[in-house]
């Protein structure tokens, strides 16, 4: 075999090799593996072609190329702090942290281009905004409306940057030291303002209690001499009774045993008594003690 005939098969095979891996080559080129977690945007000519999802995908060699690779995990921005002044004119300061994620990376990359410190800028916008309507107590003790006001806002804010807000939080409201003391001032104030109410209220309670047991004793005394004046009417109501149906005898004998009822009280005294009686009741005594031995 001659020489020529030699260089030209090897031309050829080195020719065929050449194409295999220009073919190969272009193939890889064209296959492109893009990870879970991000995504591709393909430009064309330098304009925007197509964003490549996760997965394998294809593109034209040597026309498309993968500009960008956009990471779509949650990204958090650096905390940021801002001065704010509230609707009652007291100057916070406030920490702020938002929680973001790219979901349209080809409004991302073409429309803006520092992502972070356009987010930044906004929310710390936002966030004098809001808290401008707002008074400082209701900065305190609403801070969940209004962190779900600032995410709310910042939402529709970067809608066009192809970016969602997951989460908004603000990690502390400071204030000034001079704020601070006259807020304490006022605290203090208050804490006192209540216990003088508390005192106050105490003592009245105090009064109306005692006045609520004077009423009682003196309603139960005036109940107590109702019924005995109801039993002495009672008794006297019986007395007549038993006049009108006896006669002068059931008076006399009524007569005749408080005497009895009288003289045994002086009897029961403790040592040696002498007793003078006039002549006229110790007649009277004894008809007393006739009338009630008649009676048995």
């Amino acid at each position: 075999m001659s020489e020529d005939l030699i260089f030209s098969l090897l031309s050829q095979n080195i020719i065929y090799l050449l194409a295999a891996v220009l073919i190969i080559v272009l193939v890889l080129a064209g296959v492109k593996i893009v990870p879970q977690s991000e995504k591709y945007v393909v430009e064309r000519f330098g304009r925007l072609h197509s964003v490549l999802g996760p997965g394998i995908n294809f593109i034209v060699p040597l026309l498309d190329r993968a500009a960008h690779k956009i990471s779509i995990l949650e990204r958090q921005l650096p905390t940021a702090s801002q001065d704010a002044i509230t609707r009652d004119n007291v100057l916070v300061q406030v920490d702020t942290s938002v929680f973001y994620r790219i979901t349209e990376p080809e409004k991302t990359v073409y429309r803006i281009r520092d992502v972070n410190a356009a987010i930044t800028t906004t929310v710390a916008g936002i966030v004098r905004a809001e808290i401008g309507k707002m008074d400082l107590d209701e900065v305190q003790s609403n801070r969940a409306q209004l962190i779900a006001t600032i995410q709310s806002s910042v939402e529709d804010a970067v809608d066009n940057w192809g970016i969602q807000v997951t989460r908004a939080e603000i990690l502390d409201v400071n204030l000034d030291a001079a704020t601070r003391q006259a807020m304490l001032q006022q605290l203090n104030a208050e804490r006192a303002r209540r216990a003088q109410v508390t005192e106050a209220e105490g003592a009245k309670r105090a009064v109306e209690l005692n006045a609520d047991a004077e009423l009682y004793a003196a309603e139960q005394t005036a109940k107590a001499r109702r019924i005995q004046a109801e039993a002495e009417a009672y008794a006297t109501e019986v007395v007549a009774k038993a006049i009108r149906e006896n006669g002068i005898e059931a008076a006399q004998y009524q007569v005749a045993l408080k005497q009895v009822e009288a003289l045994n009280k002086l009897g029961d005294g403790e040592g040696k008594q002498t007793i003078l009686v006039p002549a006229n009741a110790l007649e009277a005594f004894g008809n007393a003690f006739n009338l009630l031995k008649g009676t048995k």
